[in-house]
């Protein structure tokens, strides 16, 4: 038997409006570096760029909380 494990990259998805920019999580199926500035959608399905710069979780208080409880 496989075991799987998750791994998530961190995404900073656009202020749109009236709604902030916030960090995102996106589940990685391929290297990182095929990731470094593509739009994905991540966790709670939103479409956001991941970035290399940061790691899942983010340290940040502008992080997702949808994204947040589900990439645990």
């Amino acid at each position: 038997m496989t075991t799987q494990t998750l791994t998530f990259a961190a995404a900073r998805s656009r202020a749109h409006g009236p709604t902030a920019a916030l960090w995102h999580a996106v589940e990685v199926h391929r290297a990182p570096a095929d990731l470094d500035g593509a739009c994905e959608l991540t966790v709670c399905g939103t479409l956001a760029r991941v970035t290399t710069d940061q790691h899942w979780p983010v340290r940040a208080l502008d992080a997702c909380p949808v994204c947040a409880v589900q990439a645990r």
